[in-house]
C-alpha cells in the first residue's frame, strides 16, 4: 500500500507522455477466388487462409478456375500478404454468384463466401484492405463486395462487367454510389501460361496488386493512375486516348468515374475516381487517407481506454495525435492535420459517464488531375532584338 509504514526507498513508475503510432498495415489484398482443382488443405473452402508465399500458392491452386490467374496477375505487381477466399463453382453463373457472396453455414455459424474475409484480423491479426472478385464481379457480386469494404473499411476494385462498350460501361457506372469502390474498364491482355496464348487479364486483379505495390513503393496517398503495370501485352478493347484532348474515350469514362487502361510508355491505369455520391471523396486517394488515419488512430490508443481519464491522460493522447500528424504530413501522406480537446463538446455529464470527444482535422493531398499549361505569344523578347545583336 502506498501509506503501509516503510523504512527505505519507494519507486512510484509513471507511464505518462507521448506514446508513438505506428500506420496500421494498408497493402493487405482480399482475394476471393474460384479454383475446383486447387490443394483442399491449403485452400479449404470458404475458409480465410493468408498467404505469405505467392509462388508457393500458386503451385498449389491448380489450373482451372480464377484463383491461380489472380495470383499471377498480383505477384507480377508485388509480393504482398494475400487473404484468399476460396468458393465452389456453382452449376451455373447464378450458383457461382450465390456462393461468391455467401453468407453464414447454418450448422457450423461459419461465414461462407466473401463473408469469410470478415474473419481474417481475428484468425491472422491483419485486416484485408483492397479487395477483389475477378472475373466474376458481375452487378450482384460488385454490390456486396462494396458492402463488405465498407465493413472492413476497405476499398473495392470493380469491373464493369459484361459490358462491350464505352456507353455500357458508362451506364454500368451508375448503380453504385459509395466511396469505398472504383470501376475499372476494360481488361488487359497477357500470355497465359496454362493456355499458352495470348488471352484477356482481370484488370480488377492487375490493381490489387498494383495497389499494393504503390503501397508499398509511394504510400496510400498516391492514386493507382498512371503508373505502368507489369507483365501484360494489350488492352482487351479499343480505347481512344490523348493526353490534350478530353473527347476521347477515355475522356468519356474518366468523366463518368470509370477507370480505364491506356498504352503510353507502358501500359497504365487511367483515372482516380470513386462511385462516391460525396464529392469530398471523389478521390481513391481521399477515401483511403480517410480509413487508414481512422483504424491508424482508433487502433493506437487500446492503452488509454479505461486509463483513470485524468487531464494528462487527454494531453497524452492529444499529443501523440499531433505527432502522427506531423510525420504524415513530413512524409507527404496529408497537406495537414491538427487535433484538440473541445470544451463545448466535453460537458461535465459526458465526462462523468466516461466519454471523451477528441476533435481532429486533416486535409488529404490531391491528385493533380487537371494541369493547365497557360501559353501566351508576345513580342517583348524582340525589344531588345538590336542590343543583343551588337552584344553577340
Amino acid at each position: 500500500m502506498p501509506d503501509q509504514y516503510h523504512h527505505g526507498v519507494r519507486v512510484h513508475e509513471i507511464n505518462e507522455g507521448t506514446r508513438p503510432i505506428r500506420t496500421v498495415a494498408t497493402a493487405v489484398i482480399g482475394l476471393v477466388a474460384t479454383a475446383p482443382e486447387a490443394d483442399a488443405e491449403a485452400f479449404p473452402l470458404d475458409t480465410p487462409v493468408l498467404v505469405t508465399d505467392l509462388y508457393a500458392a500458386i503451385g498449389k491452386a491448380g489450373s482451372g478456375g480464377t484463383l491461380a490467374r489472380s495470383l499471377r496477375a498480383i505477384v507480377a505487381e508485388a509480393r504482398t500478404l494475400v487473404v484468399v477466399v476460396r468458393v465452389e463453382e456453382g452449376e451455373d453463373a447464378a450458383g457461382t454468384t450465390a456462393n461468391l457472396i455467401g453468407g453464414v453455414d447454418s450448422e457450423t455459424g461459419q461465414k461462407t463466401g466473401m463473408q469469410a474475409l470478415l474473419a481474417a484480423e481475428q484468425r491472422f491479426g491483419i485486416k484485408p484492405c483492397i479487395l477483389g472478385v475477378p472475373e466474376l464481379d458481375d452487378e450482384s457480386v460488385a454490390a456486396e463486395l462494396i458492402s463488405l469494404a465498407q465493413k472492413l473499411r476497405a476499398f473495392a476494385y470493380v469491373s464493369a462487367h459484361g459490358c462491350e462498350t464505352v456507353e455500357e460501361a458508362v451506364m454500368y457506372r451508375e448503380a453504385f454510389g459509395a466511396r469505398e469502390a472504383m470501376v475499372i474498364w476494360p481488361n488487359f491482355q497477357a500470355f497465359d501460361v496454362d493456355a499458352e496464348e495470348t488471352r484477356p487479364l482481370s484488370a480488377v486483379a492487375k490493381a490489387l496488386g498494383h495497389r499494393a505495390r504503390l503501397d508499398r513503393q509511394f504510400g496510400w496517398h498516391k492514386t493507382l493512375s498512371n503508373i505502368p503495370v507489369n507483365s501484360v501485352t494489350g488492352i482487351s478493347k479499343d480505347v481512344f486516348w490523348d493526353l490534350q484532348d478530353p473527347n476521347t474515350d477515355a475522356g468519356l469514362l474518366n468523366a463518368a468515374d470509370v477507370t480505364t487502361l491506356i498504352n503510353k510508355g507502358g501500359f497504365r491505369f487511367w483515372g482516380s475516381r470513386t462511385t462516391s455520391d460525396d464529392p469530398l471523396f471523389a478521390f481513391e486517394n481521399y477515401t483511403r487517407s480517410a480509413q487508414v488515419i481512422a483504424d491508424t488512430l482508433a487502433e493506437a490508443h487500446l492503452w488509454a481506454v479505461d486509463k483513470p481519464m485524468h487531464p494528462s491522460l487527454v494531453r497524452d493522447i492529444i499529443e501523440g495525435i499531433n505527432a502522427k500528424f506531423r510525420e504524415w504530413v513530413r512524409l507527404g501522406y496529408l497537406m495537414g492535420g491538427e487535433a484538440w480537446f473541445d470544451e463545448s463538446a466535453n460537458s461535465p455529464e459526458s465526462l462523468k459517464d466516461g466519454k471523451l470527444f477528441i476533435d481532429y482535422d486533416y486535409t488529404p493531398v490531391p491528385p493533380l488531375e487537371n494541369l493547365n499549361l497557360m501559353q501566351r505569344i508576345t513580342d517583348r523578347y524582340l525589344v531588345d532584338f538590336a542590343d543583343r545583336v551588337a552584344a553577340a
